[in-house]
């Protein structure tokens, strides 16, 4: 898929530091023109599409996640409340009759304690990380904004 299909893409970035010694990872979110042309920012409201955008901050090269509310609540500048509030909203959320994220909760083995929640952003969200998937869409500008920062 070439990156002027993509909406959203999610890079990693690996430095060596020779004064420190010290590895760091960056997470780059970029998000193309035709995230605004196809409509999609526009109808999720800038509370899911930043919620989203925090989401895909943790995001593996599957899609899948495993923050914290707290975590996300951080990331957001929000209570943990008001995070929960706005994943629920997330999860609610269709863009062409489908889902963007799923989630599933388990049980820690043989405990009554749940595991964190594990988030799947699912292709149709156009959220793209390393060589993973996203649906095609219609064709646009490739000119895009990117959003950038360390986990």
């Amino acid at each position: 898929m070439s990156a002027e299909q993509n909406l959203v893409s999610v890079e990693t970035q690996s430095e060596y530091s020779v004064t420190t010694g010290r590895r760091e990872t960056r997470i780059f979110v970029k998000m193309y023109v035709d995230a605004a042309i196809s409509g999609l920012i526009a109808d999720m409201g800038a509370e899911r599409w930043q919620t989203l955008c925090v989401l895909a901050s943790f995001m593996d090269a599957n899609g899948d996640c495993y923050p914290s509310q707290e975590h996300i609540a951080r990331r957001l500048g929000v209570s943990r409340q008001t995070a929960a509030a706005r994943i629920k909203s997330l999860l609610a959320y269709r863009w062409r009759g489908r889902p963007l994220v799923h989630a599933t909760r388990g049980r820690e083995d043989g405990s009554q304690r749940f595991d964190n929640t594990r988030y799947t952003v699912l292709p149709v969200s156009q959220l793209a990380i390393f060589n993973g998937e996203a649906e095609a869409m219609s064709s646009g500008a490739d000119t895009g904004l990117s959003v950038y920062g360390s986990p």
